[in-house]
């Protein structure tokens, strides 16, 4: 084990995914405090990194001119120069493996995720479905590292600080002693999604009790729209177009508590350690999906009702009958959970 050697680590996209690498590095450079991390990520995702110690992002712009074979050859010459001693490919996709090819010509040791596809398999399937708990993501991009010879106490980990909120934030939010609780009513699948009008029951609960800033999340002008209804004054405040993305982690790292779906949001939360509900309709925990250190704040969907959840890994698969399986929970079983842990 070389404690003191420079580390590439490799995971391009989907939001959550990456928000999901912050603990481990966390623990990563927390535990092994001489190893030097470069993060290959997308710009966009450059901020989540700020607070850790010894990591570096290296922007890639796979897109543009890092695209296709020979923007991924102008990558690897680019990554060369900086001379790493191993590399762990968080990602596992025709992109890294790519690269992989090509760290070859320097004798590199490249360490790559086992996503555990036949396992994922045997629990969505309709037929045979293996019910059982997989292991996480977390610990499966932990075994990379402990794979390349650093293994790392999941347990141990100290998670991201809160943040200062700039002037455009507090302009936006205000500043009171109520609680804020963040909802993130969206996500990629509508198998995935809470139906809207629930949501609004969830929301007009909050609201009554005058005890809570509801600060509402998402992206793009349609959300946004969908979001409107439920604004109000300063009690329920939709950041949507409102704050750049750094601001928004800023403002999610001053929440007392967020609501969201299995999506890129609760991600976000628990880097920070905010207590974080996520909703689960035709998904389920048990793929390894939950947010770090969240397990017990995760509501499901009703498997009496629904058998065959989960029925895909992502939520891009909903069999018939199944698109509203989220339904099945209720807002007032939302609003007892909020309650419990504020």
């Amino acid at each position: 084990m070389n404690t003191n050697a420079h580390i590439l680590v490799i995971r391009l996209s989907a939001m959550g995914d990456v928000a999901m690498t912050i603990p481990v590095l966390l623990g990563l450079s927390q535990q092994y405090p001489h190893l030097k991390i470069t993060v290959l990520t997308r710009a966009f995702f450059a901020p989540m990194f700020g607070q850790l110690p010894n990591v570096t992002v290296f922007e890639a712009d796979v897109k543009g001119i890092h695209s296709g074979i020979f923007g991924l050859w102008k990558l690897y010459k680019a990554l060369k120069k900086l001379r790493f001693n191993a590399i762990a490919d968080l990602h596992n996709v025709l992109r890294s493996s790519i690269l992989k090819q090509f760290f070859r010509l320097d004798a590199i040791p490249f360490f790559s995720l086992d996503k555990g596809r036949q396992e994922k398999k045997r629990l969505t399937t309709k037929s045979n479905k293996r019910f059982v708990q997989l292991k996480t993501t977390h610990q499966r991009y932990a075994d990379v590292f402990s794979e390349m010879g650093y293994p790392i106490d999941l347990k141990k980990v100290n998670l991201l600080q809160k943040e200062t909120l700039s002037e455009n934030t507090l302009k936006l939010v205000g500043s009171d002693s109520r609680k804020w609780i963040g909802i993130a009513p969206f996500a990629a699948f509508e198998g995935k999604k809470y139906p809207l009008v629930l949501m609004g029951n969830v929301i007009e609960g909050l609201k009554k009790t005058s005890s809570y800033k509801i600060i509402l999340f998402g992206g793009g002008r349609h959300e946004r729209e969908l979001l409107e209804g439920f604004k109000e004054g300063n009690s329920c405040i939709n950041t949507i177009g409102q704050l750049s993305f750094r601001e928004e982690l800023d403002l999610v790292s001053n929440l007392d508590l967020m609501l969201s779906m299995d999506s890129g949001n609760a991600h976000l939360a628990a880097m920070y350690g905010i207590p974080t509900i996520t909703l689960w309709g035709v998904t389920h925990p048990y793929a390894g999906f939950a947010p770090f250190k969240q397990d017990s704040n995760t509501i499901l969907a009703d498997r009496e009702i629904y058998p065959l959840i989960p029925t895909s890994v992502y939520g891009n698969k909903a069999p018939q009958g199944y698109e509203q399986a989220i339904a099945s929970i209720r807002p007032t079983t939302i609003l007892h959970k909020i309650t419990e842990l504020t």
